[in-house]
């Protein structure tokens, strides 16, 4: 069973500690176990009741009202909210619930409803994306733990398989073709599937070498592929060391390829980029660039 802190509570269902003291002592919600110095901690069903409860809050509903409903009320309340409220803190806050009680079913409701609603690609951009940038979070400050994180991560990554597996292979030379890869050290694959998907439903060709590709291995893979678009993201690796050496050995290898590249380490390293590479700083801009090229390609 996991243990929180009053901080952790703050992190995960956005309530302030402050906040949270007064509805335990006006509301008597809570009921937070003490350790032997006296400090306080949560378990997994403080965090979930919270959680629910801080959805109802944030969506109109008196505290006053909310305690005085049963477990089960609550609930159910909760799950009607998140199916007609499209709000980006309503998502968030139920996908936050699902991963915490590694609630499958709850998560598929989530993201079924949501693609009804706004299609795949913003579900994606609008609810998925964001919520990752919280997750990540999350698991920095040690505010979840890793089969939490696993179990999410791993929901997600079938959603995005199963939407790029729906969208046509395309088929001529018109078309560009893009190769994607991660170098050795990366394991962010949910945000290279994410590009793949964006990539292909674009009608582009898409070439997937998935993560901890060698240099040896690109070079290989280029010479069979011949691709037009080479793209790479490095957030993890090259932290202790310039990452710009490894863009400028990428630029000499492929000089007749246009090189992508985008990732935390390349943003805050200040990379320059070559005359065949070109540097995506956010998906927004990601997107802007694949869509003016479909544009020019019609």
């Amino acid at each position: 069973m996991a243990v929180y802190s009053i901080k952790d509570l703050e992190k995960l269902t956005g309530i302030k500690a402050h906040t949270i003291r007064i509805w335990e002592q006006r509301y008597d919600i809570l009921h937070p176990q003490r350790t032997q110095t006296n400090i306080r901690y949560y378990q997994d069903n403080d965090l979930k009741l919270l959680l629910n409860i801080a959805l109802l809050n944030k969506n109109g509903i008196k505290i006053s009202k909310i305690a005085k409903m049963t477990v089960n009320e609550i609930a159910e309340k909760v799950a009607a909210i998140s199916e007609i409220n499209f709000e980006y803190g309503t998502q968030l806050d139920a996908l936050t619930i699902s991963m915490i009680e590694m609630d499958e079913y709850k998560f598929d409701r989530i993201i079924r409803t949501n693609i009804q609603q706004l299609g795949f690609e913003r579900t994606m951009l609008e609810v998925i994306h964001p919520f990752l940038d919280k997750l990540s979070l999350l698991w920095l400050t040690g505010s979840i733990n890793p089969v939490q994180e696993n179990f999410m991560s791993n929901l997600i990554r079938q959603k995005i398989i199963v939407a790029i597996d729906n969208e046509p292979i395309v088929s001529g030379s018109d078309a560009p073709k893009f190769l994607l890869y991660l170098p050795e050290g990366e394991t962010q694959e949910l945000s290279l599937l994410l590009m793949h998907y964006l990539v292909k439903s674009r009608r582009n060709n898409v070439i997937y070498l998935g993560q901890n590709i060698t240099l040896e291995d690109l070079q290989d893979a280029y010479h069979i592929q011949k691709p037009d678009y080479i793209y790479t993201m490095i957030t993890e690796s090259y932290a202790k060391q310039p990452v710009q050496r490894y863009v400028d050995r990428i630029s000499k290898l492929f000089p007749d390829v246009n090189v992508l590249l985008s990732g935390y380490q390349v943003i805050v390293q200040n990379v320059t980029p070559a005359p065949n590479t070109s540097i995506l700083r956010s998906l927004a801009e990601t997107i802007d660039f694949l869509n003016t090229l479909q544009s020019d390609n019609r």
